[in-house]
């Protein structure tokens, strides 16, 4: 199927810039960018009337730029917390979406943030910490932290570098204290021992 000859208007990662004539797949033209407002056909009548309204257009495109800007300097170094329960393995029951995403940014970064403008290339699935892309305007892209745990002591450690403990590793660290705590008994009775052996011997001495 021959391409659909587009102007862009607005910057489109990967396309061009605003103004730029280019072709895309049909689909993505029909279902996408000219549905979303993000071009128009590259027919005579619409180059005519991009040309007419290019001064002002860039004009809006600024106002949003900037206006995403602010939100960007609102949110650099968010870290959001997502509380999930997750198997022994550290795997979540489920998984974390962009929407997921969305809404925790918007509720803990005084900012509204919707689902299409965070950039997730596959919902996350394990806990842990994990850097996700907002795209605030075509132009505004910034990064912030996803912290995955199940349990907010469980994210306060991954938050300062220590990765969630499985079941196993949890059981590891019971036994070894079990064991530390063994052996400091056994040597408290051997020394208790040896004190009474020596009392003992001094009595039949």
């Amino acid at each position: 199927m021959a391409a659909t000859e587009i102007i862009l208007l607005e910057r489109i990662e990967g396309l061009g810039q605003m103004g730029d004539i280019v072709k895309v797949r049909p689909g993505y033209a029909r279902n996408f960018l000219l549905p979303q407002g993000k071009a128009l056909r590259a027919n005579a009548a619409n180059k005519t009337r991009f040309e007419q309204e290019r001064q002002q257009l860039e004009a809006e495109n600024l106002h949003r730029r900037e206006e995403a800007e602010d939100v960007a300097k609102r949110l650099e170094g968010l870290s959001v917390v997502l509380l999930r329960q997750a198997g022994e393995s550290g795997s979540l029951y489920g998984s974390v979406s962009a929407r997921d995403v969305a809404e925790a940014v918007t509720k803990n970064g005084g900012a509204t943030v919707s689902r299409q403008q965070i950039i997730l290339g596959h919902p996350i699935k394990s806990l842990g910490l994990a850097k996700v892309k907002l795209r605030l305007h075509p132009e505004v892209v910034l990064e912030i932290t996803v912290n995955v745990a199940r349990s907010e002591e469980e994210a306060e450690r991954q938050a300062r570098g220590e990765e969630a403990k499985t079941k196993e590793e949890n059981e590891n660290v019971l036994g070894d204290l079990q064991n530390q705590n063994r052996a400091e008994d056994e040597a408290a009775e051997a020394a208790e021992l040896a004190v009474q052996e020596e009392g003992e011997e001094a009595k039949a001495e």
